[in-house]
């Protein structure tokens, strides 16, 4: 199959690709103009392999040249990732996150109308949608309640994908992910952010890290698990549907830094600090994935201490 994955070169993104390449897909993928990330992500033979494309989120024409491809699938996964950069710059999140998906699945549906390409849409939001609610998994038919600018830009990404679904008939298929983690996420991750300081403070001796409040509770996923749940979306998903990608098992933030300890042989104290505080966090947020188990037969095959340690595993001086 012809596949295009937006934002290619990032942490998801650059999993995913390897993985439609040894599926023996051909795969072009998408980068920014002054964020190439390639050499960070990829070998040489990798990047080699994929064919590149320039990509704005904010600029039509350049969602007009992603769209023109003649796809069999795509998956949309480039946005504004950051909470805390959505936060700050919550039009501009909009714009690209919102905006971007609406661009992109417009030509995608132009193609679609011209007979060039039928491609399925794998659109990635995020569970972050549904906001506070109560302490038990979240269901796709739950309403959505986003508490931050990034969660409402992908309820209006979601909006936009599915009304081109209704209007058009493109196959838009949507993935709403809970917190996911591996090899080669940056510390803007909870878990890499905590592993980084607990192995730096067991290097130097250190007594204690700086924590912020860890009385959430969210379910983590291993990102090859993730990968997984979007390659069986795009075969057997259902257009016009949404699905949770999630464990369904909800854990404390503060047992996940205890856990992560425990693994690097550290034990040490917390010192909350007041710089490390999310004012819009929520408070119980984990996902129920009977949905999309019951479409695809897809499972979590990474258990959490594997995902944490694989995490472990990847950390440099």
């Amino acid at each position: 199959m012809k596949v295009l994955v937006t934002g290619a070169d990032g942490f998801v993104g650059a999993v995913l690709v390897r993985r439609l390449l040894r599926d023996g897909h051909a795969v072009s993928g998408t980068i920014r103009r002054n964020e190439d990330l390639r050499g960070d992500r990829f070998t040489s033979e990798e990047r080699r392999a994929v064919s590149w494309i320039p990509y704005e989120l904010a600029d039509d024409a350049s969602a007009r040249e992603a769209a023109a491809g003649g796809w069999d699938a795509v998956y949309h996964l480039a946005a504004v990732a950051s909470v805390a950069q959505a936060q700050l710059h919550p039009g501009a999140t909009w714009n690209e996150n919102a905006g971007g998906t609406a661009r992109l699945v417009w030509e995608l549906a132009q193609a679609r109308q011209r007979g060039s390409a039928d491609p399925s849409v794998i659109l990635i939001s995020s569970i972050e949608v549904y906001g506070a609610g109560p302490a038990v998994p979240r269901v796709e038919t739950d309403p959505v309640a986003p508490v931050s600018a990034y969660a409402a830009s992908k309820v209006g990404a979601e909006a936009a994908g599915l009304q081109e679904w209704r209007r058009s008939g493109l196959r838009v298929v949507v993935a709403r992910p809970s917190s996911h983690t591996g090899q080669g996420q940056s510390d803007r991750g909870f878990v890499p952010r905590y592993a980084r300081r607990i192995r730096a403070a067991k290097q130097r001796g250190a007594p204690a890290i700086a924590t912020g409040i860890l009385d959430g509770v969210r379910d983590f996923l291993h990102v090859d698990d993730v990968v997984e749940a979007y390659t069986r979306l795009s075969t057997d998903g259902r257009p016009g549907e949404i699905y949770n990608v999630s464990s369904g098992t909800g854990v404390a933030l503060e047992k996940v830094v205890r856990r992560l300890e425990a693994l690097a042989g550290w034990d040490g104290l917390h010192e909350v600090a007041s710089g490390e505080i999310r004012r819009d966090a929520v408070p119980y947020l984990v996902g129920d994935s009977g949905k999309l188990r019951a479409a695809t037969g897809w499972a979590p095959r990474h258990t959490l201490d594997q995902t944490l340690q694989a995490v472990l595993d990847a950390q440099t001086d």
